[in-house]
């Protein structure tokens, strides 16, 4: 049988220093999304399981500087690093949450990510297994994350760790859910606080999907517009074929519109961050019927970034990543902002020749890795050694 599949447009940053490594990591990714989508027509394997199993089967390098546990903490499964090299004190904690949109991307799949946190930083790092969507439909994802998190909260001391030293870190939506875990803590008092948020290039917000990061980024690998969109509403179960009137803004009414104007707007945005091919979008009158279809957007599990003042006010320091080639830039900025309005400390570290995953390759060595991962995996490892 044979199949074609059609490779979206891509455009590679000017200057990009390693721009054919990334043309080919680009188009096998895409090959990939073709072949799952493929697979699943003809009803071989579904798309998303075609996806796991393809992340699932990086394979980790032995590492006899970690003791590696498998546990659970409640019914979350956990894979806990921690540093065989004797220490004095407590260690600082580190609980990670995978990137992946709640759908695909595993404890193995970011085994190099997590051993090299544990190793570099000399931190014990829980890395949460958390449940997938479509078997555990959303927000299991969320409240698993929530749910490890208050277990080691409770339980530091028994892995050698401070209770007070202990950060939350993710990626892409794994960083939507570090920010949504951080947001849901602030009100417990029964539990120590955390030390720190860490955002590598999050997902954030669901009002404007025409910030300049998104006009100028629409078709950069590896995460082009349409596939930020699409892989979200199939996260949310809702219909993909509603990504048009997204782009368009006919989701947000009114009254939501002048609400999150405030936070959500192209003025809060540098205007370094314009300069490059950004123009003003219209705005379109807003639909009731795409608005009821698509409200799961914007709880706050989900966009983050329109949790209340009230909420911002008392999150704790964070350390936001942010990539010049990535849709989802502008989330970052702007979550940036907020929280320093509100006296929040953040560490900020934008890579100028960065994409959306670049840090998720850096520990995979010369072959996969890029100059900018490095640059940022080092920032990041220097802001825990911090904590």
């Amino acid at each position: 049988m044979a199949f074609y599949y059609e490779h979206p447009t891509v455009e590679v940053p000017p200057g990009f220093s390693q721009r054919q490594k990334l043309y080919i990591f680009h188009y096998v990714l895409n090959f990939g999304f073709g072949l799952a989508k493929v697979l699943e027509k003809i009803r071989i394997t579904s798309e998303v399981h075609f996806l796991r199993t393809a992340m699932d089967n990086i394979p980790p390098l032995k590492d006899k500087h970690l003791l590696i546990k498998d546990l659970r903490f409640e019914k979350v499964k956990v894979r806990i690093y921690q540093p065989k090299i004797s220490t004095t004190g407590q260690r600082r904690g580190i609980l990670y949450f995978h990137g992946g949109v709640g759908r695909f991307g595993s404890i193995r799949a970011y085994e190099r990510t997590c051993r090299c946190f544990a190793r570099k930083s000399n931190s014990v790092v829980v890395s949460v297994g958390y449940r997938l969507a479509p078997e555990h439909p959303y927000p299991a994802q969320f409240e698993d994350c929530l749910t490890a998190t208050i277990h080691f909260l409770r339980n530091a001391q028994d892995y050698g760790v401070d209770p007070s030293r202990i950060i939350i870190c993710g990626d892409s939506s794994g960083g939507t859910l570090t920010a949504a875990v951080a947001q849901a803590l602030v009100n417990r008092r029964d539990l120590p606080k955390l030390r720190a948020q860490i955002l590598i290039y999050p997902y954030l917000q669901c009002v404007d999907f025409d910030l300049p990061s998104y006009q100028q980024n629409e078709k950069v690998p590896i995460l082009i517009k349409e596939r930020t969109l699409v892989l979200g509403l199939k996260y949310l179960n809702i219909d993909p074929r509603l990504k048009e009137a997204l782009f368009q803004g006919y989701h947000v009414p009114e009254d939501l519109r002048l609400k999150y104007q405030k936070w959500v707007s192209v003025d809060n945005i540098p205007h370094e961050f314009k300069a490059r091919g950004y123009k003003p979008s219209t705005k379109h009158p807003p639909s009731e019927e795409i608005y009821t279809q698509v409200k799961p957007l914007f709880d706050t599990v989900f966009s983050p970034l329109l949790a209340e003042d009230s909420v911002i006010a008392r999150l704790p320091e964070a350390f936001i990543l942010t990539c010049e080639f990535d849709v989802l830039r502008d989330d970052g900025l702007l979550y940036k902002k907020r929280l320093e309005d509100h006296g929040i400390k953040v560490t900020w570290c934008h890579l100028q020749e960065g994409f959306h995953g670049t840090v998720f390759l850096a520990p995979f060595g010369r072959l996969l890795a890029f100059r900018s991962g490095t640059k940022g995996l080092e920032k990041i490892i220097n802001f825990l050694r911090l904590m």
